[in-house]
């Protein structure tokens, strides 16, 4: 993948598919150029003998094909950079996926469109929570789909045309503010 929202979007849609009600995507960017990106959810966690395998791109779940390139891709976009990923993930608690990337590297990737790639994954998984937090140097900003339903009550849903549209534009707003 050629941009590290995508590898984020893979990552969320595993956490949903795993039955997660809250993910958590957290970008952090550090004085030394090292971003760390952690998605952690409250899925069904993977069984060890799966954790273990998981990098291996032969291991899937999946029942419509028999390769799985979602975490080996991530794994080498990050390992390419010097950095690194990590998984940590028990039945029935959820899973953590920790990965660090070099950001002055030659071979890191870009972000790409998180603004977009944040609301994209609102919007196809409404019933689930998200809270989206990325820092830098500069500032930072946060987005937690539980406070937006407090305010929009129990009427109006998360993947409406128009919450979509407002979700990508504050998003897009707090990115060009960073």
């Amino acid at each position: 993948m050629k941009e590290l929202s995508l590898h984020l979007l893979d990552i969320a849609k595993n956490s949903t598919a795993a039955g997660a009600t809250l993910v958590r995507i957290e970008l952090t960017e550090s004085a030394q150029r090292l971003l760390t990106i952690r998605v952690a959810d409250n899925g069904r966690g993977m069984p060890p003998s799966l954790l273990a395998a998981v990098s291996d791109p032969f291991t899937t779940t999946r029942t419509t094909r028999k390769v799985g390139l979602g975490i080996p891709l991530y794994r080498m976009a990050a390992e390419q950079t010097g950095g690194s990923v990590e998984l940590e993930s028990a039945e029935g608690s959820g899973t953590v996926v920790t990965a660090r990337f070099h950001l002055d590297h030659l071979d890191c990737a870009p972000l790409g469109d998180l603004p977009g790639t944040f609301a994209l994954i609102i919007q196809g998984s409404p019933q689930v929570d998200f809270l989206f937090s990325h820092t830098t140097l500069r500032g930072g900003y946060t987005l937690d789909t539980r406070e937006m339903r407090e305010m929009l009550g129990p009427e109006v849903a998360l993947d409406a045309p128009e919450v979509f549209a407002w979700i990508t534009e504050y998003l897009w707003e707090q990115e060009a503010g960073l």
